[in-house]
């Protein structure tokens, strides 16, 4: 019999809750404690319907539990300093994405990672989506170059306004949401990405002086494909367009269409952020009238798995990493490159120069 993997869940909000969930109903896990600064542990700890030990301090924490894993679900400012201090304690880490505030922290959690021998998972949840997996393989069928089209802007208010102002404070929404799409991007084209540009505005004054709640930025890769990004957050930022995901090659193009995630309305709801439904495919195939020869394609997603859901399954592919010792050093090198480029993008933004990669 398998031994069950005692866990650690450090940040009990939005990420950290799914998470805890996941552990909580999984048989291979046993959470040995909660942590937070504020009051969410003991709101956690009531919706899981359960008596796990609270912690207000880390340290104390994972000396106290001494456990074989933990999960990482802070604002990004603690990402290194808490997974290196798990890893030295001699635990496997899950962590939110991004991996780190800095390339150089994300470099120094790795390399913190390789030294104990342990598995390091970072929270890269569309990797672990089957529809976004067909998009990325549908994608790859159009060509190259390609022209990759993203968004995701969010009109929050209430609670969502608090966390989106929290993160801020150390990262800008191109960088903290923007991960994720540069991650899928360097997916669909295999490319090397070579210049960066963004540009940026602070459309509020409720978050530190040298940040800004909007932004969009562009990729050059040396294939010729090129990508862009926009992220905004805030009560202010419309809601209008705000999900784009659309992919162009020369043989067509590939688009996500959420109609119900995408009304307006909808665009600071977690769930609303990685629901696809279905996939438009289009293809150029013309006569020699330039008429359409190819009808364009509905691919309709059956396994559409929820917020909750899709966390599940990180945690078991966690689970997985850790107890058939997968090579995870593919996807650790990806979580810093995607950091790499968006943090270049913060700089381009910041500057107004071209950042070359």
């Amino acid at each position: 019999m398998i031994e069950k993997i005692k866990i650690l869940v450090v940040g009990c909000g939005n990420m950290g809750a799914s998470h805890a969930q996941a552990y909580h109903d999984m048989p291979a896990f046993e959470i040995v404690g909660l942590v937070s600064r504020g009051e969410s542990k003991k709101l956690l700890n009531a919706k899981l319907g359960a008596d796990y030990p609270l912690f207000d301090d880390y340290e104390t924490a994972l000396l106290t539990t001494q456990p074989d894993a933990v999960c990482i679900s802070t604002y990004p400012d603690t990402h290194e300093a808490y997974a290196i201090q798990a890893f030295e304690a001699g635990a496997h880490v899950f962590i939110e994405k991004p991996l780190a505030d800095t390339v150089l922290g994300a470099q120094k959690v790795v390399e913190a990672a390789n030294k104990a021998g342990k598995k390091l998972v970072v929270g890269y949840i569309l990797r672990h989506h089957p529809s976004w997996i067909r998009f990325i393989e549908v994608a790859k069928t159009m060509g190259y170059p390609l022209v990759m089209r993203m968004n995701l802007n969010q009109q929050s208010q209430g609670y969502m306004w608090n966390v989106h102002r929290n993160l801020m404070k150390s990262l800008s929404p191109i960088v903290d949401c923007g991960v994720h799409y540069i991650d899928v991007m360097c997916q669909m084209t295999d490319a090397k990405p070579i210049t960066v540009s963004a540009i940026g505005a602070r459309l509020t004054d409720d978050i530190p002086s040298d940040n800004y709640n909007y932004g969009q930025l562009q990729i050059r890769f040396d294939d010729g494909s090129v990508g862009w990004y926009e992220a905004g957050w805030g009560p202010m930022i419309s809601d209008t367009a705000f999900f784009v995901k659309d992919v162009i090659g020369p043989k067509g193009c590939v688009s996500i269409v959420a109609k119900e995630a995408a009304k307006a309305g909808n665009s600071d709801s977690v769930e609303a952020h990685t629901k696809t439904e279905s996939l438009k495919v289009h293809y150029a195939d013309i006569d020699g009238e330039n008429n359409f020869t190819r009808a364009d394609e509905w691919i309709d997603l059956a396994d559409e798995p929820d917020h909750q859901e899709l966390c599940n399954r990180e945690q078991t592919f966690f689970m997985q990493a850790i107890q058939e010792d997968l090579d995870l050093s593919k996807s650790m090198q990806d979580a810093v490159n995607s950091l790499q480029i968006a943090i270049a993008c913060d700089e381009s933004v910041k500057t107004g120069n071209i950042v070359k990669l």
